[in-house]
């Protein structure tokens, strides 16, 4: 590349010319894989938390009875379909069972949702067991809705992690993805605030009887959003085959050159790469501990905001503020700091900046919840406002800050580790990584929820055990920065890529350098 950039491109626009007609529709497919995201964040919370007999309680048991078996069954699908298809066919098969889901549930489970839930059922179990188990018995409940936020879930670990961010590895040099990746993340935070006004414009949608479809407001601002989500998916899929139709990615004939030759792997080995390499199992603890952390807060957060808009429509029009909120903060600090940081810091100052973000909000919110009756309930009389009130703002700026560092560093430092990689660790590493090990570490804190439910019997009780559990996590999701920071950097500097043959021990194979 001989084109120089001038000091405000290079700190906004760091692309070439010559990059454009590639780097644009990638932007797009970054844009609406995160717009669908937020989407179906805010409303598979709404669907869940307030429906009938159930509440952010009903969470952990959702995100290990159900969530987790359907990321290893995904994991298991992935990972035998890519032995046989190509990376683009694989997208097109996992977004169609995506787009034919959304299409069933928007069509016929939600319509008929009355018919499907076994309420009656459900009543004489819960009065058999206890009050802690209230949260399980919704999971079966409300089955339609707990295969929604599965689905809503899977989308995020499937089609954004996997797919895109696993695309985007295997076709882009460390010295490209400094440049690049703080521009996707642009566009993955520019989508939640998109999609933060299209979910409140929705949720305040008032009923309209002319229309053929939905008995409320609530149910018909549902089918609309579920069509968005559907039209979205579409999209991406024509935008992902354009850029093959043109030579871009891996239907490229120098891609194919210079690959090694698929190799065919099961789930059981995916683990077994992790369990020979340090540095696979430091990415794998970073993920797993980022995940326990932000579930530990978001359990007790939504909580909050269920008790303050118990309404379905409130509730996910209150979500959509929160998620323009985030996008706002997350493309401010993309545009400006993220970025820059990346280029000028070393990958391990960058990684170390989400984890310090959780600690100080993550404090300030525990704080709040556990001494609101010690002075800080009548600071709340002060402003005006109720202690209610009060800790739900305090856990949206929480859940905004920490959301936008990791949809700015978290996301881009995490994948930029991915590079030094070779061909066979980025595919099957990262599948196993992103595709089970953030649900082990939502499992792992839906299990010391579960537990503390079961115990203490409600939420409030136990949040005191939470907060010290989450410092916990926090502390090792920093070690573990640490030390991949130091390989990361050994690799880079000497040009080497990272191997993990079947049965030797880990080597690192020199290449040449990239530019």
């Amino acid at each position: 590349m001989t084109e120089k950039f001038g000091k405000i491109r290079a700190f906004l626009w760091p692309i070439y010319r010559s990059e454009m007609r590639m780097f644009l529709p990638l932007f797009l497919i970054f844009f609406f894989v995160g717009f669908n995201y937020s989407i179906l964040r805010a409303t598979k919370d709404a669907l869940v938390v307030t429906a009938r007999s159930s509440g952010a309680e009903a969470l952990p048991f959702l995100k290990v009875w159900a969530i987790l078996p359907m990321a290893f069954l995904f994991t298991f699908i992935f990972t035998r379909v890519s032995n046989w298809l190509s990376r683009e066919r694989i997208f097109y098969a996992m977004m169609s069972i995506f787009i034919a889901f959304f299409l069933i549930f928007t069509f016929f489970l939600y319509p008929f949702q009355d018919s499907l839930h076994p309420h009656e059922f459900c009543d004489r179990l819960q009065a058999h067991l206890p009050a802690g188990f209230q949260g399980f018995v919704a999971v079966f409940r409300n089955w339609t809705f707990t295969a929604f936020y599965v689905m809503s879930e899977m989308w995020s670990t499937i089609i954004m992690t996997v797919l895109c961010w696993g695309f985007v590895n295997e076709t882009t040099t460390v010295s490209d993805a400094r440049r690049f990746y703080g521009l996707l993340g642009i566009g993955i935070n520019f989508s939640g605030i998109a999609a933060g006004q299209v979910a409140t414009m929705f949720s305040q949608h008032a009923y309209n009887p002319r229309l053929p479809f939905g008995s409320d407001g609530w149910g018909q601002s549902v089918f609309f959003l579920n069509c968005i989500v559907i039209l979205v998916g579409i999209v991406c899929m024509l935008l992902f085959r354009w850029l093959h139709r043109n030579g871009f990615g891996y239907s490229s004939a120098e891609y194919h050159k210079n690959s090694p030759e698929p190799i065919k792997m099961g789930l059981r080995k995916n683990f077994a790469y992790l369990a020979k390499s340090k540095y696979l199992i430091c990415i794998a603890i970073i993920v797993v501990t980022y995940n326990i952390v932000i579930n530990l807060t978001e359990v007790i957060w939504k909580d909050q905001v269920k008790h303050l808009y118990p309404n379905p429509a409130e509730f996910n029009a209150y979500m959509g503020k929160v998620l323009t909120g985030i996008g706002i903060i997350a493309t401010a600090t993309s545009v400006f700091i993220s970025g820059n940081l990346i280029r000028r810091l070393s990958w391990t100052s960058s990684a170390m900046i989400s984890p310090l973000i959780l600690v100080i909000t993550s404090v300030g919110f525990f704080s709040f919840l556990l001494f609101k009756d010690f002075g800080l309930g009548a600071i709340a009389a002060l402003l005006g406002s109720t202690p209610l009130a009060m800790s739900v703002f305090f856990g949206s700026m929480q859940n905004c800050l920490s959301r936008a560092s990791k949809y700015t560093l978290f996301d881009a430092t995490k994948e930029l580790a991915f590079i030094p990689l070779s061909h066979e660790c980025k595919l099957k590493g990262k599948a196993a990584i992103d595709g089970v090990g953030s649900r082990l570490g939502k499992s792992g804190g839906s299990i010391i929820h579960q537990g503390l439910l079961v115990f203490f019997g409600s939420i409030s009780l136990s949040t005191p055990y939470v907060g010290v559990l989450l410092l916990f996590a926090i502390v090792a999701w920093m070690i573990a920065v640490r030390s991949l920071g130091k390989q990361f950097n050994e690799l880079t500097t000497k040009h080497e890529t990272l191997d993990v043959p079947d049965d030797e021990p880990v080597i690192a194979e020199e290449k040449p350098a990239t530019t």
